[in-house]
């Protein structure tokens, strides 16, 4: 009887050791609630008062900081998503857009790059996030997510929003790339917010980027 015993304890200590592996993270149900929430900050960062600046009709708006935020805070897969879901509305028709604008007549405009671009800079970050959590110290966070936010920038609304506004404003890259100046200022001050921000809620939540 006393082997029988000893053989059988194990087994729910086990369990009970295991359990709170299988409770940490997000689920799936709670995935698709951030994944809106964020599609919803989007659009609402969109409906704050655009800045126009030059006469190309390209705004300066906080839809940046959004897509930021959501790839540093929800990963690459679930912050494009997000990004993506709220691109996806607009271009049905809801006023998602800056200046309450939406549907496909947005593609034949000059933001149209920057448009596209902005699910590829959520993916970005949302790499650059899950190396960084994953690899480095806590005290660099803030630096490499800004230094890396930046460079998803280059990578994104650069290299997709200048092609788009020299198609459709049919001028040169080289001008195109003039009037895309005017935006780095304040890209890199929504990059750094962008990242102070991440960190802090990956201090609070530190099973935001894990999945049941």
């Amino acid at each position: 009887m006393t082997d029988l015993k000893n053989h059988a304890d194990p087994a729910p200590a086990e369990q009970t050791a295991a359990t709170p592996r299988r409770g940490r993270g997000t689920s799936h149900t709670q995935g698709i609630a951030l994944i809106g929430g964020f599609a919803a900050l989007m659009a609402v960062l969109h409906f704050t008062p655009p800045i126009p600046v030059g006469n190309f009709g390209v705004p300066i708006t906080l839809g940046t900081l959004g897509a930021g935020l959501a790839g540093l805070i929800l990963g690459p897969w679930r912050g494009s998503a997000a990004v993506g879901l709220w691109v996806g509305l607009g271009l049905l028709g809801l006023p998602v857009f800056s200046g309450f604008r939406g549907g496909l007549g947005v593609l034949a405009g000059p933001s149209v790059g920057y448009i596209i671009a902005f699910p590829v800079a959520a993916f970005l970050t949302g790499l650059l996030a899950l190396y960084v959590i994953r690899h480095a110290s806590r005290r660099w966070w803030v630096l490499l997510f800004t230094v890396g936010g930046f460079a998803a920038s280059l990578a994104s609304y650069r290299l997709l929003g200048i092609p788009g506004m020299a198609l459709n404003l049919d001028v040169s890259l080289m001008e195109a790339f003039a009037m895309d100046l005017v935006f780095w200022p304040g890209d890199a001050v929504k990059t750094v917010l962008a990242a102070v921000i991440a960190v802090l809620v990956h201090r609070a939540y530190p099973s935001i980027l894990v999945r049941r």
